[in-house]
């Protein structure tokens, strides 16, 4: 079983624009204490906060219905959504289909909270696009783990996706310096084989899904 303030982490970020390399998180939250504690952690960690108290204000912030761009109503970009669990109306668990199923926010990481360890709803959320779950209480290490990892994981796959590029381009490129092979010898029972193609790299930016081992 997890413990609190574990993170069990079902993939790696991608696509996340980060402007000014300051993150802004919209933080969803019924609880008012739990919602001042976490807008208080990610300031602390830098990071521009915007706190709402359902997963239907949280959508009205976002302006699914018109789903023009990942840009709030007070024009800022968001990075990173982060909502509970366990609210009255809309769940956490269907904020985060709602915000997956949006052409506009998919790319978005929603990282869902909750105060009970419950293994078959860890996994629901993370099969259905959550980034991170995390046990509460959420800690102040919680915050600059996620804060940095989604920061540094935006450059890193851009440097391998470029590093893939290279590599197939020099691996697809005949090298000049060689000189030509003869060809080889043949019995006149044999039959002629076709010229082996070089073999190209398989690369992938996309890292598997993870998860901490501890529990």
């Amino acid at each position: 079983m997890a413990s609190a303030g574990e993170v069990l982490r079902r993939k790696s970020l991608e696509n996340v624009e980060i402007s000014d390399q300051q993150l802004h998180v919209l933080a969803v939250d019924d609880s008012h204490v739990d919602r001042k504690v976490i807008e208080r952690l990610l300031k602390i960690s830098a990071c521009k906060v915007t706190a709402v108290e359902s997963g239907t204000r949280a959508l009205q912030y976002l302006g699914l219905d018109g789903e023009k761009s990942s840009v709030g109503l007070d024009g800022l970009k968001v990075n990173l959504i982060m909502t509970d669990y366990s609210m009255p109306g809309m769940t956490g668990y269907e904020l985060l289909k709602k915000i997956k199923e949006s052409t506009a926010f998919r790319e978005v990481p929603v990282v869902i909270m909750s105060s009970e360890n419950i293994i078959t709803r860890i996994d629901r959320c993370l099969e259905e696009g959550a980034e991170e779950f995390i046990v509460k209480p959420v800690k102040l290490s919680d915050v600059n783990r996620l804060k940095n990892f989604i920061m540094k994981g935006e450059g890193k796959e851009i440097r391998e996706e470029k590093s893939c590029k290279r590599k197939l381009q020099d691996e697809g490129s005949p090298l000049s310096s060689s000189p030509p092979s003869p060809p080889p010898s043949r019995s006149p029972s044999s039959s002629p084989s076709s010229p082996s193609s070089p073999l190209l790299p398989i690369c992938s930016t996309k890292r598997c899904r993870l998860h901490d081992n501890t529990y």
